[in-house]
């Protein structure tokens, strides 16, 4: 795995403009995932693999990242979520709000800790908690993004760092 400097890297792909000429709501910009942000991006074959540290034991993370009722908590693109899965599993359907749009998904695979999803029938996200041997109250969540989807690595960065501060405020009651 080769770590890539963000800064130098992805930022030059994830350069954007407005076509409606309209202003953004900082929902997706950089500016929202503090430059401070805890997140850190790696290359991983043809993904990239936007990962974040949380102060939790990997099987809350996982069961967090696989509670579709939290997604709009911590996804910033993510309005609302209908499915009849409140957990995701293999094959679980339903659909997101984005945008005011209703859009079907469908969750391709799962297991324990981790899953990925088909938004609009279109290969999307992989979503991941990696667990340290040596420390049972810590983990790393990854969102892993096609590399030809780069432009999504700070919408990414953004929703790890409200991920972490969802579950680690969580364990703090």
């Amino acid at each position: 795995m080769r770590r890539l400097n963000y800064d130098e890297n992805v930022g030059r792909i994830v350069t954007y403009r407005s076509r409606s000429g309209g202003e953004s709501d900082g929902r997706f910009d950089l500016g929202g995932c503090r430059v401070d942000s805890a997140s850190s991006v790696e290359r991983e074959g043809a993904t990239l693999a936007v990962g974040r540290d949380v102060a939790v034991a990997p099987a809350v993370a996982a069961e967090a990242l696989r509670d579709t009722h939290t997604w709009p908590d911590w996804g910033p693109a993510i309005d609302a979520v209908e499915s009849d899965d409140r957990h995701v599993t293999s094959g679980t359907r339903g659909r997101v709000s984005v945008g005011g749009a209703w859009i079907p998904f469908r969750v391709t695979a799962c297991n324990d800790r981790r899953w990925e999803w088909r938004v609009a029938g279109v290969p999307a996200t992989g979503h991941r908690v990696d667990r340290y041997p040596s420390e049972s109250d810590r983990s790393r969540v990854v969102i892993e993004v096609p590399v030809a989807a780069a432009w999504y690595v700070p919408v990414c960065r953004r929703a790890l760092d409200r991920f972490a501060a969802l579950v680690e405020g969580d364990a703090e009651r």
